[in-house]
């Protein structure tokens, strides 16, 4: 009997364990750099690296139940941090690393995180706020070669725990599957984010989605640019690859303009997307080798209608079309199956689709509603971290309540409409108009904004284009240049408006709302009042 029979593979760091046991060698995840050396990550590698995250953990303190951020573009560190918590029962926050600012100091402080390990790259986003952070035991860098940073003595040094060849090793302390894993934020709609907590049996259902929908094949090559903060990369890539075995390979970043070179490279059969990001890759300006390309399956959430058959031809890939949110839920079109523009239909025999209106009542097939979602088996629960209200009331009536609306045709296929009580959706990130709206009327000549959408330029489906309307302060005059200035350096990249709209005075109800509408009907693209992000990057 093996030494490892006491493991359970549906805990990550169990089958981490296993698998360095049986395949130590194993080549699992490349990295690569760009003009920097790949790096290539091995199942010893996984294990032993992660162990010493752990041991690390356990000597500044942190035990079951605790929290530790990580807070970095995809590197190996980010994985061995990962792969640290299950260990002793540590829960990781992953924070996507175009937080800065008010929004991160928020998820620092509510996830009441006890250590931050960050990448050299982003350590002036963080000491912005790290004073206001008096729990933080440690922040522990990573310095990399390509991002160039001097290393620093105000905090210790990741790389020298990693080169460490030996540590006091940790065993395996957690045995549950329902122990929380991580902690994903929302993107925090209509208020602050929330946080979801993912339990280590999630990494579970992950592999019953690779089994099920992925369906990749012993040699297949996957590939990823989107950030492991997200749960899209997690389930999609990150995930199956540990669990199978499939070599995965990671950018630190997407780029739509390397996209196809990386995966000649390295002989990619898949990758994924998110909505607008398959825009900006058709876009790109025709190459005689578009069709000279290994991706076989382009995994996407959100692919634009008006392209979807086109990116099919040009590029000769099929894609997979699939709809999931972090409280749960799942469907899926695969390829070539199913109307265009649909998101599929759910996993059967694990969960049930109705869509609603205002008053609970089922609608029929062709109208739009609110998408809820129930377990067919066990108990469809919600737990946002430290909020009881907010989880009770998201799984009301016993039915996970997504506020996505949605609609069905006759066959059964689902269709994404948009946000309920919001159209602000862009790339992916469901956009807090008041978070960009306070950003902006700090600065000194701004009297009043307001942010809206148009249809984004993209064509994504439910996706939009931001537009912020500003009125100045009397008898001043605004440059678009420093609104813009200021919106890069306080806000994601995500959020900054494609567009300013300078007005004399925000539209209004009379209860003092402002009236989007009718700057959305004033507003034309090529007007002298509208200035365009894309002139002032």
């Amino acid at each position: 009997m093996s030494s490892k029979a006491h493991l359970n593979q549906a805990i990550a760091s169990h089958l981490i364990e296993i698998k360095a046991d049986e395949k130590p060698d194993k080549e699992v995840l490349i990295f690569e750099n760009g003009d920097y050396d790949d790096e290539i990550i091995t199942y010893k590698d996984l294990y032993e690296n992660s162990n010493k995250v752990a041991r690390l953990l356990l000597d500044i303190g942190l035990s079951k139940g605790d929290t530790y951020a990580v807070f970095m573009r995809n590197h190996p560190e980010f994985v061995y941090a990962m792969l640290a918590g299950p260990v002793i029962g540590a829960i990781m926050v992953p924070i996507d690393p175009r937080s800065r600012g008010d929004r991160l100091r928020f998820l620092l402080a509510n996830s009441n995180v006890k250590a931050v390990f960050v990448s050299g790259e982003l350590m002036a986003q963080l000491n912005q706020v790290i004073g206001q952070l008096p729990n933080i035991k440690l922040v522990s860098v990573i310095y990399r070669p390509e991002q160039q940073i001097t290393v620093s003595r105000d905090y210790p040094s990741l790389n020298e725990i990693l080169e460490k060849d030996s540590w006091d090793l940790v065993t395996q302390q957690i045995m549950d599957v329902r122990h929380p894993m991580q902690i994903i934020y929302t993107s925090g709609t209509t208020g602050d984010p929330k946080g979801v907590m993912i339990r280590n049996n999630r990494f579970g259902l992950y592999n019953i989605a690779t089994r099920l929908v992925w369906q990749y094949k012993p040699n297949d090559i996957l590939y990823s640019g989107l950030s492991l903060t997200h749960g899209n990369a997690q389930a999609v890539t990150l995930f199956p690859s540990l669990s199978t075995g499939t070599k995965a390979v990671f950018s630190a970043r997407f780029s739509k303009s390397r996209i196809w070179d990386i995966c000649r490279k390295y002989g990619c059969t898949s990758f994924s997307l998110l909505g607008g990001m398959m825009a900006g890759i058709y876009n790109q300006e025709k190459k005689e080798n578009d069709k000279d390309n290994p991706v076989q399956t382009v995994m996407s959430a959100g692919t634009p209608t008006s392209i979807w058959e086109d990116f099919e031809r040009r590029f000769d890939v099929r894609i997979l079309e699939w709809y999931a949110a972090v409280e749960g839920g799942f469907a899926y079109k695969p390829p070539g199956k199913g109307p265009i523009g649909s998101f599929g239909k759910p996993l059967p025999g694990m969960m049930e689709f109705k869509i609603i209106d205002e008053k609970d009542n089922t609608i029929p097939d062709g109208e739009t509603g609110e998408l809820i979602i129930k377990m067919t088996r066990g108990e469809t629960k919600v737990d946002y971290h430290d909020l009881p209200d907010a989880s009770e009331n998201k799984t009301r009536g016993g039915w996970l309540r997504t506020g996505d609306i949605v609609k069905k045709d006759s066959d059964g296929w689902y269709f994404f409409v948009c946000r309920k009580g919001s159209e602000l959706r862009r790339s992916g990130d469901f956009i807090q108009p008041d978070h960009i709206e306070k950003v902006i009327g700090e600065h000194p000549d701004v009297s009043e904004v307001c942010i809206y959408g148009i249809p984004a330029s993209s064509g994504a489906p439910g996706e939009s284009d931001l537009v912020a309307a500003i009125s100045p302060v009397p008898g001043k005059s605004i440059d678009p240049k420093t609104i813009y200035e200021k919106c890069k350096a306080d806000l994601e990249p995500n959020f900054i408006p494609s567009f300013l709209q300078f007005v004399e005075e925000i539209p209004k109800t009379i209860s003092e709302k402002a009236l989007d509408r009718v700057l959305r009907e004033q507003f034309t693209a090529d007007a002298e009042n509208i200035f365009n992000f894309e002139n002032y990057r």
